[in-house]
């Protein structure tokens, strides 16, 4: 077999799964790149699901903190993906609960949207990409999207995000939340029809 050094080609990327059980036997350097890897994709997703970029930098630290916490006892029964997303996704679920029991406390509580210290939702949405001839209208209609969003049933929206933003496929989704893959499709379809009527007049 060819060693694919001497042909200049580089190694493989290890699986993530790999670098996991690398990191259990005391590879700290196979942690650093699963962090490398993954700290973008969570980070959106708990910015998206949190809205407070500081308190989304906080709980993606405690994801990664609950991962080495944890090293001693991994199994390589899933995908790494599934597992990190699962503990993202319970702190988001945690905060959310927080959250709601806040605003119960005071009826002065403004009504749940993007804060100032971070971009809206969907920040990554390209001017090009915006279904108008009026450039200067594109951060309303990036609010308006970011609100749709934020107005879905939470069990639409995790989904969604998970989806659109992070890419997951829908039986990672389901192993996240614990709900039937048919399930996960479902609230998609409705989370992707609510935003259609909601934005409606923009056509997006």
């Amino acid at each position: 077999m060819d060693d694919p050094h001497r042909n200049g080609r580089p190694p493989e990327p290890r699986s993530d799964e790999a670098l996991m059980l690398s990191f259990r036997d005391g590879d700290a350097r196979a942690f650093e790149e699963l962090v490398a890897r993954h700290r973008r994709g969570l980070f959106n997703f708990l910015l998206r699901s949190v809205q407070n970029r500081s308190r989304a930098e906080e709980l993606l630290q405690e994801v990664f903190l609950r991962v080495v916490r944890s090293k001693d006892r991994y199994e390589r029964t899933a995908k790494l993906t599934t597992w990190l997303y699962t503990i993202a996704r319970n702190l988001c679920v945690d905060e959310s609960r927080r959250a709601k029991f806040r605003r119960t406390t005071s009826l002065d509580t403004p009504r749940r949207g993007v804060d100032d210290e971070g971009p809206a939702m969907v920040e990554t949405v390209a001017a090009d990409d915006v279904p108008t001839d009026d450039r200067a209208a594109a951060p309303q209609i990036r609010q308006r999207i970011a609100r749709a969003i934020d107005l879905l049933p939470e069990d639409q929206r995790e989904v969604f995000l998970m989806r659109q933003i992070n890419g997951l496929s829908f039986k990672e989704i389901g192993d996240i939340v614990g709900a039937p893959e048919n399930t996960v499709k479902s609230r998609m379809r409705y989370a992707l029809e609510k935003l259609r009527q909601d934005l409606a007049d923009f056509n997006v």
